[in-house]
């Protein structure tokens, strides 16, 4: 898996990765070396590197960094590959994007703009990167959690439910990249089923909880 950005979601999917089995290559945009501590606590599943040779490592890579940066993720070397989108729009950070305060596109459809190859996945925006951590559960529990995905490719998303599924969460199609608004920041699903920031914890989703905070979402 490659990681393009490595902040508080990226590290604590790259974490849940390597126990899951998984081998991650991670990049920023100070350089490899700046990883170089973040790689070591992960153990030898872990390396860090640039963002291009992240994003080609990859069968799967991730996307985490502020969309403003969005023009500086490598699109070459992601054709053909499944990207999940784990990056929400915040106007304070990110400066005013017309595009999407206006709501013709959604953060996830300019993203596509930047890689237009790319078999882009909206996954992992709607939770605390504690609450990832902290609610993960095997196959079977009884308080596993949910998480909502949006894409445009039945494949592309069931590869990314296949990882979801083995790190601990189950999944909620939440329909195509252009839905994607239903679990953009401050709609019902975004953070709100899993507990306050407060408690790092978190408390459990199941499908229906996170099937309803969907449904109720108004633009």
């Amino acid at each position: 898996m490659g990681f393009i950005g490595s902040g508080s979601i990226g590290r604590a999917l790259a974490r849940l990765a390597v126990e899951s089995g998984h081998h991650v290559v991670l990049s920023n945009s100070r350089g490899p070396e700046t990883l170089a501590d973040t790689a070591a606590e992960l153990g030898p599943l872990a390396s860090a590197a640039t963002s291009e040779e992240a994003a080609t490592a990859g069968d799967l890579v991730v996307v985490a960094v502020p969309v403003s940066a969005f023009p500086h993720v490598p699109a070459a070397p992601l054709a053909g590959k499944t990207v999940i989108d784990t990056c929400n729009y915040g106007p304070e950070r990110d400066g005013h994007i017309p595009e999407l305060d206006s709501t013709a596109l959604t953060s996830s459809e300019l993203l596509l703009r930047y890689a237009p190859d790319a078999l882009v996945v909206k996954a992992f925006n709607t939770i605390f990167f504690k609450h990832l951590l902290s609610l993960a559960r095997p196959a079977g529990a009884t308080d596993r959690s949910c998480l909502p995905i949006a894409g445009d490719s039945a494949s592309a998303k069931a590869a990314v439910t296949e990882f979801i599924d083995s790190i601990g969460y189950g999944v909620v199609d939440a329909g195509t990249l252009a839905d994607s608004w239903r679990q953009a920041t401050g709609t019902p699903v975004w953070g709100t089923p899993y507990g306050p920031y407060s408690d790092e914890k978190g408390h459990p989703a199941d499908e229906d909880a996170i099937r309803t905070a969907l449904a109720t979402a108004t633009r």
